[in-house]
């Protein structure tokens, strides 16, 4: 939790659930990110949260934007973005989509099947386009495996039909899972790209781009290896397989940008137990998955706690949201631990909740309003 949101915690005391998010540490992890790949083009991943104060300040620092859907072109270009420097990088589009955002003057776009390929080739014709391909996601927290992506043989096939149909087969990308915790999936990655790169030079695509994608990862309750250790294994396996001739490279963070940025703080709704003797202590907040902690399932992502008792006797307890259904459980497995003291009516805060949390909360199940944000 950043000095600031701990002061507008402190002084304002939001009603809850809510989100509040620090704009400065924003820039400062945008800052971070470019010093430790600075041949990279930061396309910032605007589905990990496209408020306006996080749109607006990127601008500011000459960001560029992936966006996955015409509405987020439409934010972009609101905050200021110039349409050269979005890119429409969801697979899956609906046509008229594709059409709106190349007449708002974007130009490159993601694909990934042939079908695709056609839908962009009437409906942008010109533009640049980029492959994606399915790369391994071990070691990602929240895998995407295999709804994105082709196989490479049907990629190279797809490349050189890209410019048969016209449009400009400028590069390749891939991504190896959201909150990747392994340096070397990116470097297993890029070795699978480079020799792509290689077979389609050769069928005389002039192929000129690699998109790393996303997935570079913010600490939650483990500790993870620092952006600069992914730095030097991604660049370090770049010179490797393509030596001086680097291609450009354009990365997508989200989570890295916002993550550790913002806090949700909640109301404990409720303690309780199954039965007399239970250890085990049931701990309801005014917020749960469908409040927007939809990456809890599977409790992949694990979120750190703080709460006004700690520091004393602590106990083993299951954490859920304030729904009517049962899958609204967000921590049974995961040995959470909390302070024996807590009770109905406390205040926690969930650290490092500022990517995806407000754009995944639902729109009143059970009536239960929107999460609330604040950016200070």
């Amino acid at each position: 939790m950043t000095p600031k949101v701990a002061r507008y915690l402190r002084d304002s005391m939001p009603a809850t659930p809510c989100l509040v998010l620090d704009v400065d540490r924003v820039e400062e992890n945008y800052r971070r990110l470019a010093a430790a790949l600075p041949q990279a083009r930061i396309y910032y991943a605007v589905k990990a949260n496209p408020a306006a104060p996080v749109l607006q300040r990127l601008v500011t620092l000459d960001s560029s934007f992936d966006a996955a859907s015409f509405e987020e072109v439409a934010a972009c270009l609101d905050a200021g973005a110039h349409p050269e420097a979005i890119s429409y990088g969801n697979t899956i589009k609906k046509e008229s989509a594709i059409r709106a955002a190349f007449a708002r003057g974007v130009r490159m776009f993601a694909f990934d099947s042939e079908a695709e390929l056609r839908k962009l080739a009437r409906s942008a014709p010109g533009a640049r386009v980029y492959c994606r391909i399915l790369v391994g996601n071990d070691g990602a927290e929240w895998p995407l495996s295999r709804k994105f992506g082709c196989e490479l043989e049907m990629a190279k096939e797809l490349m050189v039909l890209a410019g048969e149909l016209g449009l400009d087969p400028f590069g390749l990308s891939f991504h190896v899972g959201s909150q990747q915790t392994k340096t070397v999936a990116y470097e297993a990655a890029i070795a699978k790209v480079a020799m792509l790169f290689t077979d389609l030079r050769d069928a005389g695509v002039n192929v000129r781009m690699v998109n790393l994608g996303g997935g570079y990862p913010v600490r939650y309750r483990q500790e993870v290896p620092e952006i600069d250790d992914f730095g030097a294994a991604i660049m370090g396996a770049m010179t490797k397989h393509f030596g001086n001739a680097l291609p450009e490279i354009v990365i997508e963070p989200g989570r890295f940008i916002v993550g550790d940025a913002g806090v949700v703080s909640a109301e404990v709704v409720l303690v309780s137990r199954k039965a007399k003797d239970d250890p085990v202590r049931w701990v309801y907040l005014d917020i749960g998955r469908f409040g927007g902690l939809a990456e809890t399932e599977g409790e992949a992502i694990k979120y750190a706690f703080r709460t006004p008792h700690d520091g004393g006797a602590e106990g083993p307890v299951t954490i859920a949201g304030p729904t009517c259904d049962s899958t609204d459980t967000l921590y049974e497995k995961s040995n959470y631990r909390l302070p024996l003291a807590l009770d109905s009516g406390d205040r926690v805060e969930l650290l490092a909740t500022g990517a995806y949390v407000t754009t995944y909360a639902s729109q009143r199940f059970n009536g239960f309003a929107p999460l609330a944000e604040h950016y200070v």
